[in-house]
């Protein structure tokens, strides 16, 4: 009989007693939410440097429906490490977690079985997860496990965003798809930063981002802000569904245009941000503006800093609707089909 993974751990690991089955969501086969199926699986086991995590709390991004589809397919030729031809190389789905260490890794220092984190792992959808240390933070004090899985990625992304826009308290910044997971978390932290404001949103979501504390807001089921006159000190696009020579048009001389859309659900099968970020590069080399495309990775130190805005209130995380785990297929169609603001989130309880 082959043993259980964390029977034989690697050397100096520390191990809590953990189940042998593991409920994980897997896809062997690109396509829709209909290729996930929830199977039963030994944990995995930490190696060096890592840390298994009890999920308590996952949520869906962007990333999870591109990658459960093979999308961009081009991207399965130049970025081989995730996707192979046929289907993912790694096999269940989701990275965003918060939950309680229930293994520790060899060299790893600073956690300890039962402690509370939040931050990335791999296969998240799942019961237990394992997760680079240097991708872990304490899960802000008293906070629940629903709400901390909610930041790491989103909030990740958008502080890189507003950190490229380079500016100071005063000035003004526009986001485009301020509603989402990133975008609820943009709006709030510029405003941490003294800046001035305007979201894109549709009208169901404009009163809920003035709540956030947007300046101004834009509904752009009837104004397009590329076509208002109207010019920002920076411009944060988190959508990716408007041409580069409309977006320059918004953005003053001597600012920022900053790119972080992937495209909507369906569009841009073959080639994704790919055409985006390829435009992007030649842009900005005959516009009076800089071009910006951060790529986010969380980290302790960046998992801190934003358990320090949550802890003296100017962050919090924006829950859109919440699914257990056997329901990830139902999570992953919501996500594609409704216009979300804020996250949607899994619970393994």
């Amino acid at each position: 009989m082959r043993p259980h993974p964390l029977e034989n751990p690697h050397p100096g690991a520390r191990t809590h007693a953990v189940p042998r089955t593991n409920r994980a969501i897997t896809q062997t086969r690109y396509g829709g939410p209909e290729v996930l199926r929830m199977v039963d699986q030994p944990p995995p086991a930490p190696g060096p440097g890592e840390v298994l995590i009890r999920v308590h709390a996952a949520s869906v991004n962007a990333r999870d429906w591109h990658v459960m589809r093979g999308e961009p397919r081009l991207a399965r030729l130049i970025d081989r490490t995730v996707l192979a031809l046929r289907g993912p190389r790694i096999p269940v789905r989701g990275t965003d977690l918060a939950g309680v260490v229930a293994a520790v890794g060899a060299g790893v220092a600073g956690w300890a079985p039962g402690d509370a984190v939040y931050g990335e792992g791999v296969g998240t959808f799942a019961d237990y997860a394992v997760a680079a240390a240097a991708q872990l933070a304490a899960l802000p004090k008293g906070m629940p496990f629903e709400d901390a899985a909610a930041l790491p990625l989103a909030a990740t992304t958008a502080l890189l965003c507003l950190d490229e826009t380079g500016l100071g308290a005063g000035g003004a910044v526009l986001i485009n798809g301020a509603s989402g997971g990133v975008g609820t978390m943009a709006v709030q932290a510029a405003k941490a930063m003294g800046f001035n404001v305007s979201a894109v949103v549709s009208t169901r979501n404009m009163a809920m981002v003035e709540s956030l504390g947007a300046d101004t807001v834009i509904d752009y089921t009837t104004t397009d802000f590329t076509r208002t006159g109207r010019t920002w000190d920076a411009v944060v696009d988190l959508v990716g569904n408007h041409r580069l020579r409309d977006l320059r048009r918004t953005v003053r001389p001597g600012g920022r245009l900053v790119l972080s859309g992937g495209g909507n659900p369906g569009e841009g099968r073959i080639l994704g941000p790919l055409k985006l970020l390829v435009g992007a590069t030649a842009l900005a080399r005959f516009q009076p503006f800089q071009v910006c495309v951060p790529q986010a990775v969380p980290s302790t130190e960046m998992l801190e800093r934003i358990a320090r805005m949550v802890a003296d209130g100017r962050l919090r995380p924006v829950v859109d609707k919440t699914f257990a785990l056997p329901d990830v297929p139902a999570a992953v169609r919501y996500m594609e089909a409704e216009q979300t603001h804020g996250k949607v989130i899994i619970t393994t309880s």
